[in-house]
């Protein structure tokens, strides 16, 4: 009883801080929303926007030319400070590019490699068969150049990151096939930049975010803005649409072969349907005839 009664409890916490927060995104009173954030440690502040992706849905797919301008994105913006280490370029014709175009990107980039015939590593443009490398050459590096928080791989971290739903929205994800939680949320996370309300003191060498699922705010700078990358194909040059750009692209990074699996899953349950139909009829023709 006491168990049902603190579940019950809970549950009503988590609504009155995800109705507060809904209040605050809405316009009204976003220092009670962080108010309610920190006395019930639920993180973030505002749960991550919903965005119509191309790939959600059981019959999503990919928009590869916003792969292409997502790879641009994290080629010109997020590769200074992130790695893939579990990416390698050769992959990247699965986005419609070219050998020799994959070939080109890949050679902009430097490995190193060795050793070498005197027993020294070196340094060698990339080749295909490389995976996208660090900027730095270790963690601690990585952290010391980023204000002691060293910036996370972003091979799978759309599918590393991800916010709880909560109830009853949970529920209805598992009819829905709502998968894109961690595209949401780095979505949020790159376009949720703002200036914390009055009175609430933000940390040296930190940034307000309420997207942020580690508190309210976080080591990394707004990474991008409007206007920071060119586009070739005409595409919208926004804060809001690199943003969907490059969160499309970490999508593809780590379930590359999301469309391969919809697919077949679609096949899967054409199948079982199919077979429960003709097993149906089976026992209908077996024991029809058959006393009771």
């Amino acid at each position: 009883m006491n168990k049902f009664v603190t579940s019950i409890a809970l549950i009503a916490a988590i609504a009155s801080t995800a109705i507060t927060a809904a209040r605050a995104e809405d316009g009204h009173d976003l220092a009670a929303a962080i108010e309610h954030a920190l006395e019930d440690g639920h993180y973030p502040v505002f749960k991550p926007r919903n965005v119509d992706w191309s790939f959600a849905g059981i019959f999503g797919k990919y928009d590869k030319a916003q792969l292409q301008r997502g790879l641009k994105v994290f080629s010109e913006v997020c590769a200074a400070c992130h790695s893939m280490d579990l990416v390698a370029f050769r992959t990247l014709a699965d986005l419609g590019y070219s050998e020799d175009q994959v070939k080109s990107f890949a050679a902009n980039y430097e490995i190193e490699d060795g050793p070498n015939a005197e027993g020294e590593m070196f340094m060698r443009p990339a080749v295909p068969a490389d995976h996208f490398p660090s900027p730095f050459p270790n963690v601690a590096a990585a952290a010391y150049a980023n204000n002691g928080a060293a910036p996370p791989d972003m091979s799978v971290i759309a599918k590393a990151r991800g916010v709880e739903r909560g109830f009853p929205t949970f529920v209805f994800d598992i009819f829905t096939q709502y998968q894109e939680g961690g595209a949401d949320y780095i979505y949020s996370l790159l376009t949720g930049y703002q200036d914390p309300p009055e009175g609430y003191v933000v940390a040296e060498g930190n940034y307000f975010n309420p997207y942020f699922i580690g508190g309210t705010s976080l080591a990394m700078a707004q990474p991008i803005d409007d206007g920071f990358v060119t586009y070739d194909d005409g595409a919208p040059e926004t804060l809001d649409q690199y943003s969907k750009d490059v969160t499309a692209f970490l999508m593809w990074a780590a379930e590359p072969h999301l469309e391969d699996r919809k697919r077949m899953g679609f096949m899967v349950l054409m199948f079982l349907a199919l077979f429960t139909g003709l097993m149906y009829l089976t026992k209908k023709a077996v024991f029809s005839n058959q006393p009771h």
